[in-house]
């Protein structure tokens, strides 16, 4: 939920360059628990689609949108028709798969005409720690990403992907950085326990107990800047 709130700006405007009328047909591909389809305006009048290859997040996007037509399924061979949607749409995805192939499945279940949009996706090759100390952090970070399968700098590719893909009228940006006002307590937790959870199996507890304290100090004197570039791109199937 956290991530969806932070990208609604980009978001919205990339819906906004579609220009998609109230009765478009909509995809996310790897929506998981729906907290981005469940930001989606209730103007358009079609039910959402959304597809995703674990079947308990399905079961929570369910809960947030009852009348969603959810498919448990895998991206890289999209269980659709060809031109089935006017657009399609991911969000912190492309990082997990073979991104070109899920592209390119997007692209066929996409109307000539219609959209595609990579919401974000997450650039760890560019990330800024300071203070110096706590670089150690988004490093190991990224090797433990590539450990899980996943590609740590799919940002900076998102546009080379598109024109592979076909794409025509590609945009692309990267969500700027923002650092007022104190994170919650949650929050901070949140972040903690996905590092821990990262990190586990190959950096011992009393290291990362002593990099959090640099971290919560650090942000107590307000010296602390912590800054992932996250990329979004958008493109449009060529019209026949």
């Amino acid at each position: 939920m956290e991530q969806a709130a932070w990208t609604a700006q980009a978001r919205a405007y990339l819906f906004a360059q579609a220009n998609l009328s109230k009765g478009a047909r909509l995809l996310e591909v790897g929506c998981g628990t729906g907290a981005v389809m469940s930001s989606i305006p209730a103007s358009f009048n079609q039910p959402a689609h959304g597809l995703d290859i674990d079947f308990e997040y399905l079961q929570i996007s369910h809960g947030l949108l009852p009348m969603a037509r959810l498919v448990c399924g895998d991206a890289h061979w999209l269980p659709y028709n060809s031109g089935a949607f006017d657009a399609c749409f991911c969000h912190f995805f492309l990082m997990w798969v073979n991104a070109a192939n899920v592209l390119i499945e997007m692209r066929r279940v996409t109307q000539p005409g219609g959209w595609i949009m990579a919401l974000a996706e997450p650039d760890y090759g560019g990330r800024i720690d300071y203070p110096e100390q706590l670089g150690h952090i988004g490093r190991w970070q990224a090797q433990a990403l590539r450990k899980q399968g996943a590609d740590p700098n799919t940002g900076r590719r998102l546009t080379s992907l598109f024109t592979e893909t076909g794409l025509v009228d590609i945009r692309a940006g990267v969500i700027g950085g923002e650092w007022t006002g104190a994170r919650s307590q949650e929050e901070l937790d949140s972040e903690w326990q996905v590092i821990h959870d990262d990190l586990k199996e190959s950096v011992n507890k009393q290291e990362l107990d002593r990099l959090r304290d640099l971290d919560e100090g650090a942000r107590c004197r307000g010296t602390r800047v912590l800054y992932v570039p996250v990329f979004y791109a958008a493109g449009r199937v060529p019209p026949v």
